[in-house]
């Protein structure tokens, strides 16, 4: 465009502007479509599998089978993003096959975490009446649903893990402009901008920002207006709440083989053999972010200065403890290894005596 403005006369050189903005906004508009026809696509492909399961189901004579109590068990996984939740998730899809269950991707518009409520109660009901499809795990970028409140009668077992703020921030920003290793070539939203995270941080982008790090809290606060109020004071103590009373597990990305094992101990219908797939499987480590350079020790205290990083941190730290002091009545080290240990308690005293 500075050529143009050079070899072209003024009126000219406004008419080129003005093409190359109809151009841009032609394109924009296709680009849409393309997304809208994918999109479309998608659900068809998922319609039709589901489907094909349900047949399936029928063809066995299985349909209308009252379920096994072992069986009739759902885990909702509300993946935070950039927590290795498709590192772990890979873990489940490649045990369903040979422990016998579903993996199901919850699948939400633009990945808006905030469902509608005509949706959640579709979702609620799926989950709970969906035979065909228990026991199930499903997962995607949700933020936490009270079941309760719909009047179901068995809630499913949620868990999660979530990541250290600034880390998960700082991974983020690299995987909008760069990827990941798992899908090298799909174009990323903010691909072609080159500025580091350091850069980001001086300049005051809005992509490094403070408010960025507002996500850990919101997921695990769930549905209510006041958890998407990014500093709220209510949204992490109500975070808290849930993670002590709604979740089974809350493991932290750092410690992620720990949360394997005691995953595998506590749920063994679902995730036996998942630790020694971690260890020697090719997919443990599967998704790496690309280009992605660790902040200065000046951009991490200029972001740590901040009451939403305390709140993000004070949740995380939290979630942390709360992770290891299971983890302490739960295994052993010994040689640098970790052990789970055997029952620790059994029943005595038992009335009234059989003759």
């Amino acid at each position: 465009m500075g050529l143009l403005r050079i070899m072209m006369p003024p009126k000219f050189q406004l008419l080129a502007v003005l093409a190359f903005g109809v151009a841009m906004l032609f394109l924009e508009n296709q680009v849409q479509k393309l997304e809208e026809s994918r999109g479309k696509l998608e659900r068809a492909i998922a319609r039709h599998e589901v489907r094909e399961i349900e047949q399936r189901h029928t063809m066995d004579g299985t349909k209308d089978v009252v379920l096994d109590e072992s069986d009739d068990v759902v885990i909702i996984y509300n993946r935070v993003p950039k927590t290795a939740s498709t590192s772990f998730t890979n873990i489940a899809y490649d045990l369903c096959g040979k422990n016998k269950y579903h993996v199901l991707h919850i699948n939400t518009t633009r990945n808006n975490p905030v469902m509608s409520l005509q949706d959640q109660v579709r979702f609620v009901k799926n989950v709970t009446s969906w035979k065909e499809m228990k026991p199930g795990f499903y997962h995607g970028h949700v933020a936490f649903l009270d079941f309760a409140k719909f009047g179901v009668k068995k809630k499913p077992i949620y868990i999660n893990v979530i990541r250290d703020p600034i880390e998960r921030l700082v991974s983020y920003y690299y995987f909008l402009r760069f990827g990941d290793d798992y899908r090298p070539g799909l174009r990323r939203r903010k691909q072609g901008d080159k500025k580091t995270f350091d850069e980001c941080v001086s300049s005051a982008g809005s992509d490094c920002a403070a408010e960025k790090l507002w996500l850990q809290i919101p997921f695990f606060c769930g549905h209510n207006s006041e958890c998407w109020n990014v500093g709220s004071r209510w949204a992490l103590e109500q975070a808290k709440y849930n993670l002590i009373n709604e979740y089974l597990l809350v493991g932290v990305t750092e410690e992620l083989e720990d949360f394997i094992m005691m995953l595998e101990a506590a749920l063994p219908r679902f995730f036996r053999g998942a630790a020694e797939l971690y260890r020697t499987g090719k997919k443990s480590h599967l998704r790496k972010t690309s280009e992605k350079k660790p902040p200065t020790k000046e951009s991490i205290a200029k972001l740590q200065q901040s009451d939403i990083w305390k709140m993000e941190n004070e949740f995380y730290e939290f979630a942390l403890e709360q992770f290891q002091f299971i983890r302490a009545h739960a295994v052993r080290e010994k040689d640098g290894e970790l052990y789970l240990l055997a029952q620790n308690f059994f029943y005595e005293k038992i009335y009234p005596k059989m003759n």
